[in-house]
């Protein structure tokens, strides 16, 4: 991989006595880094039908800019054999192009839209590199804003994995702004170096200054190799929160399903049950009122889209900690991990007003929707949490015998 103005850096390919040639010689390292870097984007497009589609074209861009890299840095090996005018910029501009792509892949997986501003970077490189390579030669110029321009870009990165830190805890996300990092801590201290000792217009595995252009490729091969690594481990680690959550969640409401509330719940009832416990466990069971009737005279289709209505205007009406989960058919459930046995009919209100105040509507059809609510806070003689929800269907039952569209709290006791 090129560094910034790594045209002040010309590898000179005279041939050379067979006694000095060395596997560590920098043209040596540089062409294994970049081959390995090429095998890297050749794996991922082999990968690429087992990625999601919802993945694939952000992998598609990492592909594609390991290779614009990896190729734009494969030209500075051959840059004494053609015109600097031509290959300087051409070189710059690929490179740029490589690490832009990076930044716009990082962008795609995190569903940020693309903009044509994205390409500024290249085309500003390959300019300034035209220009003070073939109409105004200036080494130390030319070093100096590219190395500007690798910042901005690689930086581009690091800000937009920074902004997922809230919502993606990934590992592999803070290891990939590492790398960032590491590489624009390395451009930086490099150009300084160069600016400091002077950037020399030809600079050879035999300058002063050859220890550089050995540790280079193996250093800056840290994006396209290790890097394309913690990107797949990134969308390894997307892919494993999507089937938890799947496995978590009802399929049709979004609401935690059947399995997710009776884990939630018997951990949320030994909470309560340890001593010195202030506040208490409790849940609401939630029917709704005469919803056979509405897949009978609407059909299934329409059922449906109502069981959806109800979960969006009960998860709305739940505050703080509250869990709205789908028990089972029009049945769902409301943990209230900390709620009081005189606040539980306020509580159970609290949601049969959510649904009741919000009409159904599809299309031309708008119904009334209402629900029964039994409340039930966990007693003394509540073994574990099947225990209340028991107690929440009995006066469930209440509720419905009652009329329907209420709430009633059950005694406790069994």
């Amino acid at each position: 991989m090129a560094l910034p103005g790594t045209g002040a850096q010309r590898v000179e390919l005279r041939a050379l006595p067979p006694a000095t040639l060395s596997p560590m010689e920098p043209i040596t390292v540089f062409l294994l880094s970049m081959l390995m870097a090429l095998a890297n984007a050749g794996v991922l497009g082999l990968m690429r039908r087992d990625f999601p589609a919802a993945l694939r074209p952000a992998a598609d861009t990492w592909r594609v800019s390991t290779l614009l890299h990896a190729s734009g840095s494969l030209l500075f090996v051959v840059q004494d054999l053609l015109p600097i005018g031509v290959v300087l910029p051409m070189a710059n501009g690929l490179v740029i192009l490589g690490l832009t792509g990076y930044w716009r892949a990082l962008r795609q997986f995190y569903g940020q839209p693309d903009q044509v501003w994205l390409l500024a970077p290249t085309v500003l490189c390959a300019l300034v590199v035209f220009w003070f390579a073939a109409l105004q030669p200036n080494p130390q110029a030319r070093l100096l804003i590219v190395t500007g321009i690798w910042l901005a870009t690689l930086g581009g990165s690091v800000f937009t994995l920074a902004r997922q830190g809230r919502r993606d805890h990934a590992m592999s996300r803070r290891v990939l702004s590492g790398i960032f990092l590491f590489v624009m801590a390395f451009v930086l201290l490099r150009a300084v170096y160069l600016l400091a000792f002077g950037a020399p217009a030809h600079f050879s595995h035999a300058d002063a200054g050859g220890w550089l252009n050995l540790v280079t490729p193996m250093l800056m091969a840290l994006l396209p190799v290790i890097g394309t690594t913690a990107f797949l481990l990134l969308c390894s680690e997307r892919l494993r929160r999507q089937w938890e959550r799947a496995a978590s969640t009802d399929y049709l409401t979004g609401l935690a399903n059947r399995r997710t509330l009776a884990d939630a719940g018997a951990s949320r009832f030994a909470a309560a049950a340890r001593p010195g416990r202030m506040e208490d466990f409790g849940l609401a069971l939630i029917d709704i009122d005469h919803f056979k009737a509405v897949n009978d005279t609407h059909g299934h289709d329409i059922g449906d889209v109502a069981l959806k209505h109800v979960a969006a205007r009960l998860e709305g009406a739940c505050r703080g900690e509250e869990l709205p989960a789908r028990h089972g058919g029009e049945e769902f459930v409301v943990l209230f991990e900390r709620i009081a046995p005189e606040h539980a009919h306020t509580a159970g209100e609290r949601l049969r007003r959510a649904v009741a105040d919000a009409p159904f509507a599809a299309g031309d059809l708008s119904l009334a929707m209402t629900v029964s609510v039994g409340v039930a806070v966990r007693c003394a003689g509540d073994a574990d949490f099947d225990a209340v929800l028991r107690r929440a269907d009995a006066a469930l039952y209440r509720a419905k015998a009652a009329g329907r569209n209420r709430v009633e709290v059950a005694p406790p006791g069994p």
